[in-house]
């Protein structure tokens, strides 16, 4: 592995991995896309298209997430914004605009899980739709979208954590990152007549978690017993995964006041609510208070049948 990198350059050292000219932009003639845009494009796509796979299992019509999706992607993504600016407030009060800036990044999917799930709610009431499948099904589109999402925050060179020298570790050029993301344990190991910082790619770390949750999703697909359940288990698994990824990473977003990670804290609240919630439902389910699905009535929606109505 080269001392001097090149600027656009990124490299997994103990994995032999050099990758040589990785872009921001994609440039066509004078106008120029950022990858970030485009990789969140394809991930929120993809997640519709998951969504409305896991409705059609499920027996459900798919064209109710077809027309939640339109509402979902505006309105998360303007709590993703919000939640990030709202932590981050000092980078933004002296520039206002910059806050409508997307290209460099900024979007916390913490925010848009929160902003994500009160559409739901406003949806359901207006569609009289059941909430929690609604949420159940959905669930399965948010974890394609993080896993796709993760890799944006890979072409931005951000979203990455202390210094390592573990397997993953991952190199960028210094020039590269903001100034704000570089902690102590990097700045510590920066060698002398090297160009680069190595650290930890928590944005694959977090990629591979959500493959992992949506792999085990995916294995309980038509075997939940309750609606809700797979909303529990993806909440939990997200929050305790979420927590100890946040642990190492070094742009995390602080309670006011404090060096307190928000994220850290949320992901880890999620968790033991999720474990508790999940405790009572099963003991609710035994006294026969929950009403669990007769799959046995449950058949794969056929669109050939219904054409466009609901069912």
């Amino acid at each position: 592995m080269p001392d001097i990198m090149g600027k656009m350059d990124i490299a997994f050292p103990n994995l032999g991995i050099y990758l040589k000219n990785v872009p921001k932009t994609i440039t066509i003639g004078s106008f120029s896309i950022a990858w970030y845009g485009v990789i969140i494009a394809i991930g929120m796509l993809a997640g519709i298209f998951m969504a409305v796979y896991a409705a059609k299992k499920s027996g459900q019509n798919p064209d109710t997430y077809w027309d939640v999706a339109v509402w979902l992607l505006i309105f998360s993504v303007i709590g993703a914004r919000i939640y990030y600016v709202i932590f981050f407030w000092d980078a933004y009060k002296d520039d206002l605009l910059q806050i409508f800036n997307l290209r460099g990044g900024g979007l916390a999917i913490t925010g848009g899980i929160i902003a994500g799930v009160i559409t739901m709610v406003v949806f359901a009431r207006i569609r009289k739709k059941n909430f929690l499948e609604l949420l159940d099904t959905v669930v399965y589109g948010l974890l394609i979208g993080q896993i796709i999402g993760r890799w944006a925050n890979f072409m931005n060179r951000e979203v990455f954590g202390r210094y390592t020298d573990s397997l993953f570790a991952m190199r960028i050029p210094l020039e590269m990152v903001r100034g704000r993301d570089i902690d102590s344990t990097i700045s510590e190991h920066i060698v002398s007549g090297t160009n680069y910082i190595q650290v930890h790619p928590t944005f694959l770390y977090e990629s591979l978690w959500n493959l992992m949750l949506l792999i085990i999703l995916l294995v309980i697909l038509r075997k939940k017993r309750f609606h809700g359940e797979t909303f529990l288990i993806y909440m939990g698994g997200y929050g305790i995964g979420r927590a100890c990824i946040e642990y190492i990473r070094t742009d995390q977003l602080y309670i006011a006041g404090t060096k307190i990670p928000v994220n850290l804290v949320v992901g880890a609240a999620a968790f033991v609510v999720c474990v508790v919630i999940g405790i009572w439902a099963q003991i609710m389910v035994r006294k026969g208070k929950i009403q669990l699905i007769d799959y046995s009535k449950v058949e794969p929606f056929d669109t050939t049948k219904s054409g466009s109505m609901e069912k």
